[in-house]
């Protein structure tokens, strides 16, 4: 069954807001500890890419570009299907979706998606020296992002007030554990494994010139002509009118545009819209303290 037409079939189910559980120190939605064995004991290829990301920190903006790079620029084999169709997400189990499922099923070479930090990748992807493409949004834009996509998903953990979030966030209470820990933890890993670690940033900065770093990553020759296709397929505006990108295949029932579009700002600095002086601060001395030694900076505003 073409996975684009079960919006009907979703809209049946009783949609609840997730409660998260413990897995090896992370907390993560209780779906994913029942699959954990098989997860863990996933098989990649040598061929594998997996694009991995701390939620909302740009992975739907870097997956359209994976694959129009792949693609040698060709918007249409990007329209085939909703991006979460064409990208298996390998930790999601969603009512009749399984990421597990359909990345065993998917034939070679496979594209596949992750939020895991580094420490609960299947091993498989380390013994098979897969290449592993990161991006990575400083902390403040990032928290903002993750707590609107909390209120219009209707299946995320219910995230409370702002102030309550932001407190949530930076403790690490919220799905895929701490930010800190996550770009912190691919950071130091990009050391010992093929991986191309982006910045968001820099994508909002200049895109042609990070889209040339995911082609030469992935041993693929761009000419400009195609450069230039592939910067404007996958602009902010383009891709927020794009319904195989921007989500808008998921039925309202789970994510309610009315609350917040999947795809809402786009922007490096629109947490100034929301944090105060001393939330910004406390945030700030966090971000001290946990990156300290690392040589990991992020930029907050451009």
């Amino acid at each position: 069954m073409d996975r684009g037409s079960r919006k009907e079939d979703v809209e049946l189910i009783p949609i609840q807001r997730s409660t998260l559980v413990d897995i090896k120190g992370v907390p993560l939605f209780g779906p994913t500890l029942e699959i954990w064995d098989p997860l863990w004991g996933f098989k990649a290829r040598p061929d594998d890419l997996l694009i991995c990301t701390y939620p909302k920190a740009g992975t739907t903006w870097l997956q359209e570009i994976v694959e129009m790079v792949q693609s040698g620029g060709d918007p249409q084999k990007c329209a085939r299907a909703p991006i979460y169709t064409r990208i298996p997400f390998i930790e999601l189990v969603h009512h009749i979706l399984s990421g597990l499922k359909d990345a065993e099923a998917m034939p070679s070479p496979r594209t596949l998606k992750t939020h895991l930090p580094v420490q609960l990748i299947p091993p498989s992807f380390w013994e098979q020296n897969c290449k592993i493409i990161y991006v990575a949004r400083n902390g403040k834009d990032n928290a903002v992002s993750y707590f609107h996509f909390h209120r219009m998903d209707q299946e995320m953990p219910e995230p409370g007030t702002w102030d309550q979030f932001l407190e949530d966030f930076i403790a690490g209470k919220v799905a895929w554990g701490s930010w800190f820990d996550h770009v912190r933890g691919w950071w130091e890993a990009k050391d010992h494994h093929r991986i191309l670690y982006l910045f968001y940033e820099d994508m909002k900065e200049d895109l042609a010139r990070e889209i040339r770093k995911v082609a030469q990553f992935l041993d693929v020759e761009l000419s400009a002509p195609i450069l230039n296709k592939i910067v404007q397929h996958t602009t902010f505006a383009n891709m927020k009118t794009n319904p195989m990108a921007n989500y808008s295949t998921v039925p309202p029932s789970v994510m309610d545009p009315a609350v917040s579009s999947f795809m809402r700002k786009g922007t490096v600095g629109d947490w100034k819209e929301h944090f105060t002086v001393s939330q910004s601060e406390h945030l700030d001395k966090v971000c001290a303290q946990e990156l300290e030694g690392s040589g990991l900076t992020f930029r907050t505003e451009l």
